[in-house]
């Protein structure tokens, strides 16, 4: 059994009491298993990081009654009343916090004596909370009560930090969310999501989360609730994934976002950090049409930092096709290799057909076979595995995923049908490719959507609404594209790989 100690309060600053929040934080950190902790998707907020969530916030005077879901030891909740004490008038305060582990609940009581120590010093009344219960389930329970007409919690701020991890679509906290009119496929989205709906109206809401909410229909859901009758004040962003969190393997890139319920959506402040306490953010006020454009039903969120991204939105974004304009459909690799262990082969022979690998991508073209690698190289084409084929021929195949130090998230090669002489091709499910409904694309209009992909100007534009290292078939799907008649125009003035060429050759459409 771990035993903790208190840690005595230096001073009567408010230095000391996030200095003191925080040394609880590390504390419970050493405490806890690693591995149950990636399990678990719990990261931790470090004080700076919690320092610039409660800065977000527009008003902390009058009586404040906080949620904290995922509170983990409280350091947001410290961070909140904080600065509520140093910056504004508070009446009293009322923190509700929600945490499971056992280690981390101990430590969160610790914290928020803390919070109530000072509180009383400054003459503000403090109240607290702490629900040693799943969340989700306790706020389809306030919900329902509420809904009916009975008195229930109520809260006017919400600062969170919840847990990362996916659920399943027949788990219990799905159909609990699906009662409430909620679908949300990820710890985070739900925490965020209830946490809205439980907010009185002109209640403001802080969220550190993933970026991967931003775009893609596995959020659709989400962000219908994130921004409608809401206003979305503040997107803040960190150049680097791994600054948010530097004690944390955290591979995703994060957000941090301001919304006031019930308020009318006005102008968008994006700020862009090197880390939580950089000096000098970068910040730029954004239409929020620029943001979510009217024009896309599943109202993608664009981050854009600076006026160049905002002109590579507005070029990229306004090109004149979609690829059902084109007649081109992008799909995901049918090749699943653990599936059909039995038919991959590490050489080509007779019976066989090139599979396609990400390995297999080599500058802008592909490599194939390599020799003496651990992938293999190709499939054996018979009756169970011809359905995964697609006819020899010209496509275009993207990488799904990339490694987080590849310079480039979409990252494209030109297929040809001289890789080899077959009929059939079979392209890994780690690839997207381009075709025809189901055929080879013309030459031309491949080299030219091959030349678009590779460029500088739509990878920067990709990076403003996917903030993860995965490049989905869905993605591609709803970029804009150019006519035909330009891609066949840029096939024409291209031989080989050539990134300035390609940055020339976009840039001048």
């Amino acid at each position: 059994m771990n035993i903790s100690l208190p840690l005595p309060l230096e001073t009567n600053s408010l230095d000391s009491m996030s200095t003191h929040i925080d040394s609880i934080r590390i504390r419970a950190n050493s405490l806890l298993d690693e591995s149950k902790r990636g399990q678990m998707g719990q990261f931790m907020t470090p004080s700076a990081a919690a320092r610039l969530l409660a800065d977000m916030f527009r008003d902390l005077s009058g009586d404040i009654k906080v949620l904290d879901a995922g509170a983990g030891v409280g350091s947001l909740t410290g961070a909140l009343i904080e600065r509520a004490l140093e910056s504004f008038s508070p009446n009293t305060i009322e923190a509700n916090a929600w945490e499971l582990d056992s280690i981390l609940v101990e430590n969160l009581h610790e914290t928020l004596e803390v919070c109530e120590e000072r509180c009383q010093s400054l003459n503000v009344s403090f109240g607290s909370k702490v629900n040693s219960r799943d969340f989700i389930e306790h706020a389809v329970a306030l919900l329902k009560l509420k809904e009916s007409g009975e008195e229930t919690l109520v809260f006017n701020k919400a600062i969170l930090n919840p847990p990362y991890l996916k659920i399943s679509a027949k788990s219990k906290e799905r159909e609990l969310l699906r009662s409430v009119g909620v679908e949300a496929g990820n710890l985070y989205s739900c925490f965020v999501a209830l946490a809205i709906m439980l907010l009185e109206k002109g209640g403001e809401l802080v969220a550190i989360t993933p970026r991967s909410f931003c775009n893609g229909p596995y959020f659709n859901d989400f962000r219908r609730i994130l921004l409608s009758n809401n206003n979305l004040t503040k997107l803040h962003v960190f150049e680097s994934r791994t600054k948010a969190f530097k004690e944390d393997k955290v591979l995703q890139e994060n957000v941090v976002f301001h919304i006031v319920k019930g308020e009318e959506q006005g102008a968008v402040d994006i700020v862009s950090s090197t880390c939580a306490d950089d000096p000098k953010p970068s910040i730029r006020r954004a239409e929020f049409k620029e943001v979510v454009n009217p024009h896309n039903p599943n109202r993608f969120i664009h981050i854009v930092t600076n006026d160049e991204e905002a002109f590579i939105a507005k070029r990229i974004g306004g090109m004149p096709c979609s690829l059902e304009d084109l007649g081109i459909e992008a799909s995901t690799g049918k090749v699943v290799d653990f599936r059909t262990r039995e038919n991959l082969r590490y050489d080509m022979d007779d019976c066989s057909v090139p599979l396609i690998y990400p390995m297999h991508f080599k500058e802008g073209a592909i490599e194939f076979p390599i020799p003496n690698c651990k992938k293999p190289n190709a499939i054996l084409l018979n009756e169970s595995t011809k359905k995964l084929m697609v006819p020899n021929g010209t496509y275009v195949i993207t990488k799904r995923l990339t490694a987080k130090e590849e310079k480039r998230r979409i990252v494209a090669s030109l297929y040809s049908p001289d890789v080899a002489p077959v009929d059939y091709v079979g392209f890994e499910n780690k690839t997207n490719y381009f075709h025809s409904h189901g055929e080879p694309l013309e030459e031309d209009i491949a080299k030219g959507l091959w030349v678009y992909l590779n460029s500088t100007a739509v990878d920067k534009y990709f990076r403003q609404f996917n903030g993860h290292t995965q490049v989905n078939s869905t993605d591609l799907r709803v970029l804009r594209y150019p006519t035909k008649a330009q891609l066949r125009s840029i096939a024409q003035q291209v031989e080989l790989f050539d990134q300035v060429l390609f940055d020339q050759l976009i840039d001048s459409l």
